[in-house]
């Protein structure tokens, strides 16, 4: 079990509520993030997307009124580049999709019990 993680959530998703009585649960230690008052960075993201094997699309909170009101989708389907993604990604944490759990060597976008278990049990 890592000795302590970095909890990236929004208060208002009942998801992130779910993974954090999840994380109390287990007993994993953690900092919590507000990812709408301290979004990611274009350097955390792609470093959290290599850790993580994610495809970029896979990153974006496809839920998110943001996402639809910006056509996120057709823009990708149209052949958006990386550096654009990861920019879009950083302008903004409700871009990005949520929670987001980060220890030393991993990470995890979405709350899937199997994978955070793997990772942090």
């Amino acid at each position: 079990m890592p000795e302590t993680v970095t909890f990236l959530c929004f208060k208002g998703c009942s998801t992130c509520a779910k993974a954090r009585k999840w994380l109390d649960g287990h007993h994993v230690a953690y900092t919590e993030r507000n990812i709408k008052e301290d979004n990611p960075t274009e350097d955390e993201l792609r470093a959290w997307q290599a850790e993580s094997g994610a495809t970029i699309r896979k990153m974006f909170n496809t839920s998110g009124q943001l996402y639809r009101k910006q056509n996120v989708k057709e823009r990708l389907d149209a052949g958006m580049g990386d550096d654009d993604a990861f920019a879009l990604l950083a302008s903004n944490g409700m871009m990005v999709r949520r929670p987001i759990v980060v220890g030393d060597g991993f990470a995890l976008f979405g709350f899937n019990e199997k994978d955070w278990e793997s990772a942090l049990l």
